[in-house]
């Protein structure tokens, strides 16, 4: 089967980059394991894209973005991706099922937060549990939080949630900070965030929503209960980049870089939204990474494949 493009990972990103690269009268591929959408359907409302004054769910913004795709004949694959492979400027891409050939690749496999593994945690995630204060932080106004964590994300983080929260508690399994200095500075002078030392979570409980966290003091193992109304989990990121991590150029943390066409050292290969390096991750910037990937795609192809006229004819149906 063969495709002008062909995007790994179906959330903002890939649906971005799927609904430039179709209009644009590219033949369109877009292979999502899961429910298209990814990691943003479990935000229950999304607050801060632009053009809906209205908060929607996640899933709601993404299926829309979904159906916008279809509109321009993109199409949505429901099998997983298990290699990615090279012959001359060809891109070949298996799954379980099929073999594809495509032209370009862009890669939006995206990246998740490292977990707790606590009980409660996965039950209450968009429902109390959040990995994004940017996201979520608004809808915790007045309210108290607890964020966990040490590092520049989490203090970062806590002092931005106390625009919104009445009170903010890190949580924090060592008895120091291991955040920048300055940025320990302005968290501790901050009238409304506190601390708990050598402290983990054992337990997230509540009924509809998160109600309290179960702690446990690694020093002294005394067990005590926090009521909270949220809790902002900051241990780490992970990128998704089992397919591709010995293939492409990737920085300490295993994210790909990209230039500022979203280009990765491969020729043809680009990334978009939360598996490329970046400053922000957001559903903003990463639908805006997916539509300059898509037109970088579409300005490669037209220098690399002599017959242009191909794109979106004929030529590039599947075979």
């Amino acid at each position: 089967m063969k495709y002008d493009v062909m995007i790994i990972g179906g959330g903002p990103a890939g649906l971005s980059a799927a609904i430039y690269s179709a209009r644009g009268g590219l033949k369109t591929g877009v292979f999502e394991k899961a429910l298209i959408g990814g990691q943003i359907n479990v935000t229950d409302e999304v607050e801060n894209y632009p053009g809906f004054p209205e908060a929607l769910s996640g899933f709601d913004l993404t299926d829309r973005m979904r159906q916008q795709a279809e509109r321009f004949k993109a199409k949505f694959i429901d099998e997983e991706v298990t290699e990615v492979g090279l012959e001359g400027l060809c891109k070949i891409i298996g799954t379980s099922e099929n073999t594809y050939r495509t032209k370009s690749l862009i890669i939006c496999t995206g990246a998740h937060p490292r977990l707790l593994n606590v009980p409660g945690e996965e039950h209450y995630t968009g429902r109390g549990v959040s990995y994004c204060a940017t996201c979520d932080g608004a809808l915790y106004r007045d309210k108290v939080v607890a964020v966990v964590g040490g590092g520049d994300s989490a203090i970062e983080e806590g002092i931005f949630l106390t625009r919104f929260a009445k009170k903010v508690i890190v949580i924090h399994r060592r008895n120091e900070l291991r955040a920048q200095k300055i940025i320990q500075e302005r968290a501790l002078a901050n009238p409304k965030m506190e601390f708990i030392w050598d402290t983990v979570i054992q337990e997230i409980h509540g009924a509809a929503k998160v109600e309290k966290l179960e702690l446990v003091n690694r020093k002294t193992l005394e067990i005590s209960f926090l009521p909270v109304d949220g809790v902002f989990i900051y241990v780490g990121i992970l990128p998704n980049n089992e397919l591709i991590e010995s293939r492409l150029e990737l920085d300490s943390g295993g994210f790909i870089i990209t230039d500022e066409t979203m280009h990765t050292n491969v020729p043809g290969i680009y990334a978009a939204g939360d598996i490329r390096r970046t400053v922000l991750r957001q559903v903003v910037t990463a639908a805006s990474d997916g539509a300059v990937a898509a037109w970088s795609a579409e300005k490669w192809i037209m220098e690399n494949y002599p017959d242009i006229e191909g794109i979106g004819s004929d030529d590039s149906v599947e075979q």
